[in-house]
């Protein structure tokens, strides 16, 4: 009688162990499908309406896979669902890098468009830098709205809005070639070339310091 007692006390407690890790595996197991249908879900977001509230999204995606991570602790048989949390969260990663890719992209085009519309006042200059409304009539002024507008503010710009200036200024250098032979005066390229050389006095220095500024921000 008294082995009986044991036998059915250790079959109540292998019931009772197995109902356990049932159960454990079966809240892991909607721990990670919640997971993985959270970043499914956050995929389908279009990238604009994604961008406005991702604080919110990166927030969720934290408390889920924390949730999902915490769910499989000690839990044998995981291999499966470990790779369906890895998958998530490389699909998520991904997200998460073309999202700044974008962002960046944009800031990119919005310091560009910030740069040319202050130094060609009045003139959509597009990618293709497209200086053919510049003539003899406008060129000496353009340039000295363009010297003017960086020596005024050439501690303010950054590394990468001197590349753009350079690249803008090569362009613009570009046109004057074709404008000396279409009728350009002495008088307009004698001061053009003043410019031209007040220009190059501050470009260098002041490029290299933003540079040198932001290498040292980058170290703090």
């Amino acid at each position: 009688m008294k082995n009986l007692k044991s036998i059915v006390a250790i079959s109540f407690i292998a019931v009772a162990f197995g109902s356990c890790a049932d159960e454990k595996k079966t809240q892991a197991e909607k721990a990670v499908n919640n997971y993985v249908a959270y970043i499914d879900s956050v995929v389908n977001v279009a990238s604009e309406d994604l961008a406005e509230k991702w604080d919110d999204v990166e927030s969720n995606y934290i408390a889920k896979k924390n949730e999902a991570e915490l769910a499989l602790e000690n839990l044998e048989d995981r291999m499966e669902l470990d790779q369906k949390l890895e998958a998530g969260s490389k699909k998520y990663d991904e997200l998460r890098a073309n999202l700044i890719a974008e962002k960046q992209k944009k800031e990119a085009a919005s310091y560009k468009a910030k740069v040319r519309s202050t130094l060609f006042v009045g003139q959509q200059i597009g990618d293709d830098l497209n200086f053919a409304w510049v003539n003899k009539d406008n060129i000496l002024k353009t340039y000295e709205t363009f010297v003017n507008t960086t020596s005024d503010n050439k501690d303010n710009y950054t590394r990468e809005e001197w590349d753009e200036i350079k690249l803008l200024y090569e362009a613009l250098d570009t046109r004057k070639n074709t404008v000396e032979k279409e009728g350009l005066s002495t008088s307009d390229n004698l001061k053009i070339a003043a410019l031209k050389t007040r220009f190059a006095t501050f470009f260098k220095i002041n490029r290299i310091s933003a540079k040198s500024t932001e290498n040292a921000e980058a170290k703090e």
